[in-house]
């Protein structure tokens, strides 16, 4: 275990220590994890608090007292990583090992690193003295991979005392730079989208295996997937889509400014994408609802033709949008022969309270000049819509800064995930003077 007097020296090393412990999600067990947090933020000073729905799930919290004169500010991260089954990894991905100037290990982008930066700010403010403007709380949570249900969904719901007067949280997914062109961007995540899972069933005659059906319930199926394929779902330009791409648009030269531009234009938008290639995907599902087809249902038994089969389809909604929008739009796509159910909708946030984002963004030109700090929508989800519900508004606020070519953000939950070394030292360095900064 690092020294608590000095931890905050050697993030890396804290780093290390998260990793090591395998909190494989599900079934998470966070318990030893959390136990290493909690002594090593006891024997800091801070005074914790222990809460779980279950023992072997539990969630820590502590507070930095301030001076009383903003609202509290609220940092968290989650504990428990994904699998890291039938993988193929260059070094153990729990050994935490350093190699080629990055430190290697499942949980160093999502989001253990940013744990340990969390951390590392909150015992340099310690050893050092600082009152910030408000209090902080650090909340570090499990289960965020699976839904949080034992994490940031059981604490909003059932303590939701911890976190009264919270304006402003942060948390996960950006701060970290993104090249486009040439330019150096330091996207700040201030929205997301939300969880529509959707299941799609189709009906046809069924029999016994021997006798071949044609144009059966699977053939209608594979009707269905070759659709969802070749097509996507209507282009919508939500406010904050447009702020991102206006915003990353500003500063390119005017020929890659004005292909950007195409893609606020739904008549041009998916021609656009199509043209961006590989960069375009990052951008697609900003600009659409989606589907992800990833669980098939038919018959238990290999000689039986089902009379129904579904699929399960992993639906993301844009900001402002319903479980309703999603339904109507595949219907529209797959037309009436087919059965849609919502099978879960997660609400997301509301419009972005943008009243950090200036803060945010000053620190970064501040920590690096050539960076432009920029909205950023996320594809995915993450905590933020638990704390939503309480009128927090997260920001994705990990920074790190990386050389171009080194964008391996498609490495969060694939195979040698990893982090550059000297990333955790400029986080550690941003998240501290935010708790100079924040109010």
């Amino acid at each position: 275990m690092v020294d608590p007097t000095t931890a905050y020296q050697h993030p890396i090393a804290l780093l290390q220590d998260l990793i090591r412990f395998d909190t494989t999600n599900p079934p998470g067990n966070e318990a030893e994890c959390v136990a290493y947090l909690d002594r090593l933020l006891s024997e800091a000073g801070f005074k914790t608090t222990i809460l779980a729905r279950t023992e072997n799930r539990p969630n820590l919290i502590t507070r930095l007292s301030g001076r009383g004169d903003v609202p509290p500010l609220l940092m968290y991260g989650h504990l428990d990583v994904v699998t890291t089954e039938n993988q193929e990894w260059t070094h153990p991905p729990f050994a935490a090992e350093i190699a080629d100037g990055f430190l290697w290990g499942r949980g160093t982008l999502d989001m253990k690193g940013g744990v340990a930066m969390m951390v590392a700010a909150l015992l340099k403010a310690k050893a050092e003295g600082l009152t910030p403007p408000g209090d902080v709380v650090l909340a570090l949570v499990a289960d965020e991979e699976a839904g949080g249900e034992y994490g940031a969904g059981f604490l909003v719901e059932e303590h939701p005392d911890l976190f009264k007067g919270i304006r402003y949280a942060i948390g996960e997914a950006g701060g970290f730079t993104m090249y486009v062109g040439e330019r150096k961007l330091y996207p700040i995540m201030v929205a997301e989208k939300q969880i529509c899972w959707t299941r799609v069933t189709v009906r046809g005659p069924g029999g016994h295996g021997s006798m071949p059906v044609r144009g059966g319930a699977m053939a209608k199926l594979a009707q269905v997937l070759r659709t969802l394929d070749r097509k996507r779902l209507p282009v919508h330009v939500t406010p904050i889509a447009r702020q991102m791409i206006e915003s990353i648009a500003s500063v390119l030269p005017a020929s890659q400014a004005l292909l950007f531009r195409q893609l606020l234009r739904p008549t041009l938008t998916d021609r656009t994408l199509d043209m961006l290639g590989e960069k375009g995907r990052i951008f697609d599902p900003l600009l659409h609802n989606t589907v992800s087809p990833t669980i098939l249902h038919g018959s238990s038994k290999i000689n039986v033709i089902p009379a129904e089969v579904s699929v399960d389809l992993d639906g993301r909604l844009l900001p402002g949008f319903s479980a309703e929008t999603m339904v109507a739009e595949l219907r529209d796509l797959l037309g009436d022969e087919v059965r849609i159910e919502v099978l879960r909708h997660d609400p997301g946030p509301p419009e972005p309270d943008m009243g950090l984002f200036d803060t945010l963004g000053d620190i970064l030109r501040r920590a690096d000049p050539e960076g432009v700090p920029t909205p950023l929508l996320i594809s995915g989800v993450t905590d933020g819509r638990h704390f939503a519900k309480l009128g927090i508004q997260t920001y994705g606020f990990l920074p790190m800064k990386v050389p171009p070519g080194a964008d391996f953000w498609h490495l969060v939950h694939a195979a040698d995930e990893r982090i550059p070394v000297e990333a955790l030292d400029f986080g550690v360095a941003a998240l501290y003077e935010l708790l100079q900064r924040f109010g």
